[in-house]
């Protein structure tokens, strides 16, 4: 059998079998139906909520918020990295802003962009590029710092351009680092929309989580978070697909070769 069929199942065992346990204990009264709802309870709130245009609108709602911020956020980053990889003068002076900066608890800030921006749809992207940004500039900033002092010195000695070096050298040095964050950064972006969301909107999968909660609606809260659970599992699968394509020189490893 191969490797990733066997992944993949024993997967789907482990899934089936916690819902069958779950589904089991509501059923026998062991589990507390208003604080965990049967399995079966929120399949069926999740199937009424797909039979309504507001679902799909709040969807696409988060979505466009989750888009938005990973592409500015994964930009702004990157070519802050960049920068400050190139420039030690520069990465001395603002270091001590950037981590003064990433120290902040991103929640706290979801109020002030709401204040700024309103209840629409910049306050959510604004708070989901503070959250990706910073893994791909410490991605980036550590790619460009871990170039080949070798590569650099040859490169030098055949005198290389600054515009060459940097796509030449600094570039393919950094390609994996910055890759490898975006993984990372989907699930960033979609954080921070749904916390942005749930602060205050009128629309988005954070919003209807947050009705629900409103009423004491757990089937809702919990139906909410696996409808986002697999948003970002699917969200995920097309960004891995994008890794592979973009790093197909790269070897796999013994145990996917």
């Amino acid at each position: 059998m191969p490797r990733r069929l066997k992944i993949l199942l024993t997967q789907l065992a482990i899934v089936l079998g916690v819902i069958c346990l779950w589904e089991a204990g509501v059923r026998a009264g062991l589990i507390d139906s208003f604080f965990f709802p049967a399995p079966s309870a929120l399949a069926a709130r999740i199937a009424e909520w797909a039979s309504s245009q507001d679902f799909w609108t709040d969807v696409a709602t988060t979505l466009a918020e989750t888009v938005l911020s990973f592409i500015a956020g994964i930009g702004i980053g990157t070519v802050l990295g960049i920068w400050l990889g190139l420039s030690p003068f520069a990465a001395d002076v603002v270091q001590p802003f950037i981590k003064m900066f990433n120290a902040i608890p991103r929640i706290l800030l979801g109020p002030i962009f709401v204040i700024w921006f309103g209840l629409g749809l910049t306050s959510k992207v604004a708070l989901g590029v503070t959250l990706v940004l910073f893994v791909a500039f410490f991605n980036t900033f550590q790619g460009i710092r871990e170039v080949n002092p070798v590569v650099l010195a040859n490169a030098r000695l055949l005198r290389a351009s600054r515009a060459s070096l940097l796509r030449h050298v600094y570039l393919p040095s950094a390609t994996t680092w910055i890759l490898s964050s975006l993984r990372v950064s989907v699930g960033m972006a979609v954080m921070g929309a749904v916390v942005a969301e749930y602060l205050g909107s009128s629309a988005g999968l954070g919003h209807l989580i947050a009705q629900a909660e409103g009423v004491l609606d757990a089937t809702g809260v919990f139906a909410g978070i696996v409808v986002l659970s697999a948003f970002v599992v699917a969200l995920d699968a097309i960004v891995d697909r994008i890794e592979k394509r973009l790093l197909v020189w790269r070897p796999a490893h013994v145990h996917e070769a």
